[in-house]
């Protein structure tokens, strides 16, 4: 392997390690014991979960061409899973906040236990019902876990700016430490000890079978609107009712949709982009890179977000421009770097360039995750909050099945700037939100002071 890798790869961590280290008192909060315990179970739990996802990652399209389907019915598995977290997301969001978040945790377990148990058939339909399920437990993954997490911390009268260590914690290891381990243990399974492309999956259902073990006998149980008077359409009609009613969860909404939808597309291309003549690139050393700038990433955003007087919707609009910038690299370099005309040969200049872009994206990931967990917690409103976060997901999975649909029938560059289109717009929006969440604040501010009782005295 190329120098070039290692050195990308040590400087990252040698930065990491340097920000973990040199966290002085401004950098942390005191909190108390009881939040700690709380916290690291939450943690133990997140990341057990983060582990059953991140190593079937590496093997799920090796997995399917290994038993014989090609790119296109490989396509329609991956659309059938982004099809199926659109379809029955929002159901069981709902589900959720009326049924319980446990509950729902729980079953996300179960279902991602059947998905993989699904992968040791090499019938089609079978590995179909597997995407299905896979798709309806992602939802539950994004949304099920961080409903429980704000509910169960409010109820139990911990500050709330404490919520964002638990956030930049549950990030930094669960989307970054996590999935570092979770791919080289995977490829230890598969290829060093021989168990072949069926055994990531055997090993996933393990570890969301302790996390599920752990839930049952720790978690207890918390709702949206438990009411029986609301059934599942109701709950579906208060969701849409908030996000019209309020401005501040449709910016969000957006937002969110915009730079997932934007971050799932460069998932399908960023090896085409680094490889374009069929360059002999280390696949699984470079997502382990990204995986260490998202570490990055969320370890700036824990010490931002232990500011209270540094404002997440200010400093992400920063963090949006520079990941609309670093999606203009590929390009930049198409027009301004000589393309390589070695075939197979090693990684070229222009993908040295990009490849330092999108360690960058990496990192602004990083950063995006908590803090946008922080203004989820902020803005809505907890009796449907499941059901409002897989709303989110709608125009995302739509998105991104329309993208997969069509990967090949646009020139990379355009795809690429169509995201950095989209990433600019989230900047946009997000000094917006900045904008209606501070009138919304003076204007509450206000009125608390109209309605304070006069001193008489």
């Amino acid at each position: 392997m190329e120098v070039f890798y290692y050195l990308v790869f040590g400087g990252l961590a040698m930065v990491v390690a340097l920000l973990e280290l040199s966290k002085s008192s401004k950098d942390r909060v005191v909190t108390s014991s009881a939040f700690n315990s709380f916290k690291n179970n939450y943690l133990v739990v997140y990341s057990l979960m983060m582990a059953g996802d991140w190593l079937q990652g590496p093997y799920v399209y090796f997995l399917y061409s290994q038993y014989g389907f090609g790119k296109g019915d490989i396509g329609r598995l991956f659309i059938a899973g982004f099809g199926s977290s659109m379809v029955f997301g929002t159901i069981v969001g709902s589900l959720a906040d009326k049924q319980g978040r446990k509950k729902a945790c729980v079953t996300y377990c179960i279902t991602y236990i059947l998905s993989c148990i699904t992968k040791h058939s090499p019938e089609y339909k079978v590995l179909m019902v597997g995407r299905i399920l896979g798709g309806i437990a992602t939802s539950l993954l994004f949304s099920a876990f961080e409903s429980w997490l704000v509910a169960e911390h409010n109820k139990r009268g911990f500050e709330p700016q404490w919520l964002s260590l638990t956030f930049s914690k549950a990030i930094f290891l669960g989307n970054g430490l996590i999935a570092i381990v979770a791919g080289l243990f995977a490829n230890l399974l598969a290829d060093n000890l021989g168990f072949g492309p069926v055994a990531p999956f055997d090993a996933a259902a393990c570890f969301l079978a302790i996390g599920m073990a752990i839930i049952l006998s720790s978690w207890g149980e918390n709702y949206g609107d438990p009411s029986e008077s609301k059934d599942l359409l109701a709950q579906f009609k208060v969701a849409a009712m908030a996000i019209a009613n309020d401005e501040k969860i449709a910016l969000l909404g957006a937002i969110q949709s915009l730079f997932e939808g934007s971050m799932y597309t460069f998932v399908f291309l960023w090896t085409p982009a680094l490889s374009p003549n069929e360059e002999d690139i280390p696949h699984g050393f470079i997502f382990s890179t990204f995986m260490l700038s998202s570490m990055l990433g969320s370890s700036i955003a824990s010490r931002l977000m232990a500011r209270p007087i540094l404002k997440v919707e200010s400093y992400m609009q920063i963090v949006f421009a520079i990941s609309a910038f670093t999606f203009l690299l590929p390009v930049i370099t198409n027009f301004l770097v000589a393309p390589s005309t070695e075939k197979g040969g090693s990684i070229s200049f222009g993908g040295c360039i990009q490849l330092f872009g999108f360690c960058t994206f990496e990192a602004c990931v990083g950063i995006f995750w908590p803090s946008i967990m922080k203004m989820r917690s902020q803005y809505i409103p907890e009796e449907a909050r499941s059901t409002i976060m897989n709303f989110f997901r709608i125009p995302l999975n739509i998105f991104v099945c329309i993208v997969l649909y069509n990967v090949n029938a646009f020139p990379m560059t355009v795809m690429f700037g169509m995201c950095s289109i989209f990433l600019f717009v989230a900047a946009l929006l997000q000094r917006r939100l900045m904008g209606v969440a501070e009138s919304y604040r003076s204007k509450t501010q206000e009125r608390d002071i109209e309605t304070e009782p006069l001193n008489t005295e």
